[in-house]
């Protein structure tokens, strides 16, 4: 499903453009500057995930960083060039919402009651630990 998404954002000329990247410009455009844990909470990611996307999305000129609080804290901010996109960005949310649903229709089980489900049971037991118990002799995480 990114793969189709990445292909509508292609076919606008935008080819350089990440579908990872909407949560963030949205969720910035909607309540303003964040800093990078917060828009790592906000978006349900680590801050290892969203520090690596917002290093992309500022080497593409969607964001500027400045400091925070405290030297550690980078504060994340939109430029002229992702607010430029909003438009674009907003239909295509849109449109891709919409066509989940219709989709979900189609589908024997709720798409969105599934994967609600599917996150409790991995953050009750992570699928590492699931293979630890079917494959004793596993490698472990650093093995």
């Amino acid at each position: 499903m990114e793969a189709d998404i990445a292909r509508v954002y292609t076919e606008a000329g935008l080819g350089w453009y990440r579908p990872r990247f909407s949560a963030y410009v949205r969720l910035l455009a909607a309540r303003g500057p964040h800093s990078i844990r917060e828009l790592a909470t906000a978006v349900g990611v680590t801050h290892s995930a969203a520090s690596q996307t917002v290093a992309q999305m500022r080497r593409d000129g969607l964001v500027t960083l400045e400091p925070g609080a405290d030297a550690r804290q980078r504060i994340v901010r939109l430029t002229p060039r992702a607010e430029e996109l909003l438009p674009f960005l907003d239909a295509e949310w849109q449109a891709t919402a919409t066509a989940a649903t219709a989709l979900e229709a189609e589908l024997p089980y709720p798409l969105g009651t599934l994967l609600t489900a599917l996150e409790a049971a991995l953050e009750r037991k992570p699928l590492r630990a699931r293979i630890a118990e079917t494959w004793p002799g596993a490698p472990g995480p650093t093995g």
